[in-house]
């Protein structure tokens, strides 16, 4: 089974798809990683503003930091090994990683309603 752990930089929650204004890459990678999660891959995100422990817990993670501070957030490990940094995955690249098809990591379209407002 794939491991991903997504180290996000320090946001206002979770998956900092809130606030006024929301940044449109944060809720495609939100999306794809609950997506994911929903056939099982074991995927888990952590905030350094709010879980810093697990950025001290992850040898990788912390020397990642070390060498190149935090501007290598966000940082991807997939099995135990980094991947990525400084920015998220992209859908094709959760697809490799997991073996899940791209086109499944992306968000069902709904019918419009056929709801007439006066």
């Amino acid at each position: 089974m794939t491991v991903i752990r997504v180290y996000d930089p320090a946001m206002c929650c979770e998956t900092g798809v809130c606030g006024p204004v929301v940044d449109p890459e944060l809720t495609r990678v939100a999306n794809a990683l609950f997506l994911l999660e929903q056939k099982s891959i074991d995927v888990k995100r952590y905030n350094l503003g709010n879980e810093p422990q697990a950025f001290v817990d992850e040898t990788l993670i912390q020397k990642l930091l070390e060498e190149k501070g935090v501007d290598a957030l966000p940082a991807v490990i997939v099995n135990g090994t980094v991947v990525k940094t400084g920015e998220y995955p992209t859908n094709k690249e959760l697809a490799e990683w997991t073996g899940v098809r791209e086109d499944e990591l992306q968000p069902e379209k709904k019918e419009k309603d056929d709801l007439t407002l006066f």
